[in-house]
């Protein structure tokens, strides 16, 4: 009856023993790698209308050009 309550009580003890060493490795592994600083571009810019109305049309140029080559030489056309 005694064996098994101190079974469950030594493995709560050895969870949380593992528990500590996992947490004071995660913090010495930030302390570590904190002093580098990482530079993060900028948001890239939203396109005004009329440069997506642009760029609109050349991907829709290259498209026919494409539809073109393919019927030209012969293969059929990917949908």
């Amino acid at each position: 009856m005694v064996a098994p309550l101190l079974n469950a009580i030594f493995a709560v003890a050895d969870f949380a023993f593992d528990l500590s060493i996992t947490i004071d490795r995660m913090k010495r592994l930030s302390q570590h790698a904190s002093d580098k600083i990482v530079e993060v571009p900028p948001d890239p810019k939203p396109l005004p209308p009329a440069a997506q109305r642009a760029l609109a049309e050349a991907e829709e140029r290259k498209c026919m050009r494409e539809r073109a080559a393919q019927a030209a030489s012969g293969i059929a056309p990917v949908v």
